[in-house]
């Protein structure tokens, strides 16, 4: 009984699919957004890339658990399971040898809270937190507020007159 179905369920699945193609045309316009005009088929020459900061400066964190970016070039690390070129100078070992801040200790814990002795696995990919800057315009406008603003602005005097 259930095989007698089987062909009827996929003429039904195999007709739906052919009344649900679109007719939609190819050289209809683009969605606006960070690729405003053209259309979904024209391909545009990539904007070019632009050179990481490499100022070695410390950058202010927005909130609590935001991972520190990396100040610096990163351009021809190699950061894969059997290297990673980062903890060259980062790693417990090399931080003081190099004046480089130290990756922070819950890097060494694994999933369990265990203290390894080594980089956790889960942590050693390094750009999949931590990312270079590059001094370019926001391709969206950002409001964002840290928190130290947030409270500033709510303890201020001039807050105080609009309670």
């Amino acid at each position: 009984m259930k095989f007698q179905l089987l062909p009827l369920t996929l003429l039904a699945v195999f007709g739906l699919a052919i009344a649900a193609e679109s007719d939609y045309p190819l050289d209809a316009p683009a969605p606006d957004g960070r690729r405003p005009g053209g259309t979904i088929t024209q391909e545009f020459t990539p904007p070019p890339l632009h050179d990481e900061e490499n100022k070695d400066l410390r950058r202010e964190r927005n909130y609590p658990e935001q991972p520190p970016t990396i100040p610096h070039s990163i351009r021809g690390y190699q950061i894969d399971r059997n290297s990673n070129k980062c903890l060259s100078c980062h790693s417990r070992a090399n931080s003081a040898r190099t004046q480089s801040p130290m990756i922070s200790f819950t890097h060494y814990t694994d999933r369990d809270s265990q203290t390894l002795g080594a980089v956790a696995p889960r942590r050693y990919f390094c750009t999949q937190c931590h990312v270079p800057q590059q001094d370019v315009k926001p391709l969206v406008e950002n409001q964002f507020e840290t928190i130290d603003e947030l409270l500033y602005r709510e303890t201020s005097p001039e807050s105080e007159g609009r309670r």
